[in-house]
């Protein structure tokens, strides 16, 4: 009765842990969208974490989180409901990737958006999305 309390135990959590997945984006695309809607649902907290580490996109990213706090309920509202669109994806290289995106709160308004593969994980760089260069 033992063992079979014990591997109806242990088989209950074998399949507890087969179903939780952790939904880490790992591509560059899956990267991108998951920072613009951390961002549209304004959780800065979690988009800093695909955020490229260093002075400059640390300042970049402040100053754009200031500005998104800055709007009134009703659009952030909007933002956080919004679908994602991609306009245009450009890879660039095997390790930095530029994604054309709007969304369907301002859909006119195009944004780009720089993501590079930095020891293995893609990144957000925000100094692209600020000064356009590569």
């Amino acid at each position: 009765m033992f063992k079979h309390l014990l591997l109806t135990g242990l088989a209950a959590l074998i399949l507890c842990g087969c179903g939780q997945q952790t939904d880490t984006p790992n591509t560059d695309i899956d990267v991108a969208r998951t920072f613009i809607k951390t961002i549209q649902e304004n959780k800065f907290k979690e988009a800093s974490a695909w955020v490229l580490s260093n002075e400059t996109n640390k300042q970049y990213f402040e100053l754009f989180e200031k500005h998104f706090e800055s709007k009134s309920t009703d659009e952030l509202n909007n933002y956080k409901n919004a679908d994602i669109i991609i306009n245009e994806i450009s890879n660039v290289s095997d390790s930095v990737t530029v994604i054309n995106y709007s969304n369907s709160y301002k859909k006119d308004a195009k944004n780009k958006l720089k993501v590079v593969k930095v020891n293995g994980r893609w990144l957000i760089d925000l100094q692209y999305t600020f000064s356009g260069n590569l």
